[in-house]
């Protein structure tokens, strides 16, 4: 039971990491010209918005670590 508690709570993470990598903008912009990361590069370098979705991509890659070695041990 608590496997299969700890494989969804994975698949959620899994899902939320995909979808903050993609948010982030690259060479050539990103998903996150969807929410106004452009007017963000044209005022200043990086904003603060910027770095809060860094710091949140951060805390969700390291809860993914956690649960594919709890998975890992328990499997």
């Amino acid at each position: 039971m608590l496997t299969i508690a700890i494989i969804v709570l994975h698949i959620l993470v899994c899902s939320a990491l995909i979808f903050l990598i993609l948010l982030h903008s690259g060479k050539g912009g990103g998903l996150s010209d969807m929410f106004g990361g452009a007017v963000g590069q044209a005022a200043a370098g990086s904003t603060a918005v910027e770095k809060n979705l860094d710091r949140i991509t951060i805390t969700v890659a390291l809860l993914f670590g956690f649960t594919t070695l709890i998975l890992a041990l328990r499997l």
